[in-house]
């Protein structure tokens, strides 16, 4: 990275990286299958070093059968600074009535008014994030004096 990106693009630690998806409340779930991909907004919760989130039957746990591999963004700014992260992973059903049973008193909640039964856990192969500087754009052109 070159020093006037330095200055203003900062990597995140692992550990700033999860207390960042602990605050957010939405990501994007991104999936391949074939030549097809998708990205589906989705709430979520961090818990014990994965995410959880609920889900019906339908294209996304179709398409996770097919493919498990997944990328999961979430983001958050301030008038000063934002910040990204991208956990990429391996997503699987949670089908275990003990582990359902702890995923339900997670009290995690459809955002609309839809019955989601299926809980997907998404457990990370790499975790990356970066916070940036935000401010207006520098000229992109210099100016030649006469």
């Amino acid at each position: 990275m070159d020093s006037a990106i330095e200055s203003v693009v900062e990597q995140l630690s692992a550990e700033t990286c999860w207390e960042l998806l602990g605050r957010a409340q939405l990501g994007r779930l991104a999936l391949a299958v074939h030549d097809e991909i998708d990205i589906f907004p989705v709430n979520f919760v961090v818990h014990e070093g994965s995410l959880l989130f609920r889900t019906a039957p339908g294209t996304k746990l179709f398409e996770l059968t097919v493919n498990p591999r997944v990328a999961f963004e979430v983001d958050e700014f301030d008038e000063g600074v934002a910040a990204s992260v991208v956990l990429k992973g391996e997503a699987e059903r949670v089908e275990a009535q003990d582990e359902v049973d702890e995923a339900d008193a997670l009290e995690l909640k459809p955002w609309i008014p839809t019955l989601k039964y299926r809980w997907v856990r998404i457990t990370p192969t790499s975790l990356s994030g970066r916070r940036f500087v935000r401010a207006p754009e520098p000229d992109r052109y210099d100016v030649i004096d006469d």
